[in-house]
């Protein structure tokens, strides 16, 4: 089975959301170093999250206008 790209986004997004919870679970306070990286995981999941938008923006274009050409003239 063939994975597209959405779904290829959106499992890395469930896996750094996983680590961002990890890290909020944590015992003690966050040193400098693990909010850094927190830092870091919420800039790539906000990354990936647009790209996501923009796929499925993509796919309605394209849907609508598959849909426009079945149209009779």
């Amino acid at each position: 089975m063939m994975t597209t790209p959405a779904t290829a986004i959106k499992d890395e997004v469930r896996l750094l959301i996983d680590v961002q919870i990890e890290t909020l679970g944590q015992p003690a306070p966050l040193t400098s170093s693990q909010l850094c990286e927190f830092h870091d995981r919420f800039e790539k999941i906000r990354t990936l999250c647009q790209e996501l938008n923009r796929i499925g923006a993509r796919s309605v274009i394209e849907r609508g206008r598959r849909g426009l050409k079945s149209l009779p003239h």
